[in-house]
């Protein structure tokens, strides 16, 4: 068994008319981390939830809310989304026009900083500022919507930032999204990934068992 991996289910797939006990119910059943798609309907073709909706449910769980922003313009939003309770912000490069700056922002508030690659989107965009950030989210579907199918075209990808991480003795979790479940979850993980975000899987498969996925999805 990984032991060392974490699940991070993405509240996306979650019923948004109970969300607090949604949430309460991942924390109990074994999520590391609580994960928040945050989307513009400009940066990607959908709209999501906002920061006041992370502020109400702040109070439910002590658990990391790992908060993945697809906005644009980011940093106008950055100071809202650190004050209503995000523990990391995730961010696309494309998203600002200076990416150390946006690190830089999230810093100042305290908060974790991670960086979104999506499927087609270059190492080159981040390896030059990997030593300034906590965490590396690579996208395995096109960012947008849930329930998409898993691209294996990513994996090289992910094996290369892990190959580089080692090589200079960075301590980053390196995270992917979308389409992870218990087939392809074990490929992932061989990749170099320890942070799995899963929606569909953890809340539809084996009756919405959501202990028995998050467990099933770690022991891959």
């Amino acid at each position: 068994m990984s032991s060392h991996i974490k699940i991070s289910p993405s509240i996306l797939s979650a019923d948004f008319s109970k969300l607090g006990e949604e949430i309460i119910s991942l924390d109990k059943a074994g999520a590391d981390y609580i994960h928040v798609d945050v989307m513009d309907g400009h940066f990607v073709p959908n709209i999501t939830i906002g920061p006041e909706i992370i502020k109400k449910l702040r109070p439910v769980t002590k658990k990391i809310f790992d908060v993945h922003l697809m906005i644009q313009p980011v940093d106008l939003y950055i100071k809202s989304f650190a004050e209503a309770g995000a523990d990391i912000i995730t961010f696309h490069p494309e998203a600002t026009p200076n990416t150390l700056g946006t690190i830089e922002l999230i810093k100042k508030y305290n908060k974790k900083v991670g960086i979104s690659l999506k499927p087609d989107s270059e190492i080159s965009l981040v390896e030059n500022i990997l030593d300034k950030v906590d965490l590396i989210l690579v996208m395995s579907v096109e960012p947008g919507f849930a329930g998409q199918k898993f691209m294996p075209k990513v994996l090289p990808k992910l094996k290369k930032l892990k190959d580089i991480i080692d090589r200079r003795g960075l301590e980053i979790d390196l995270e992917i999204d979308g389409g992870i479940d218990f087939e392809n979850c074990k490929a992932a993980i061989e990749a170099g990934a320890n942070v799995l975000v899963s929606g569909s899987t953890i809340f539809k498969k084996n009756n919405g068992d959501l202990k028995k996925n998050i467990d099933l999805l770690k022991s891959s």
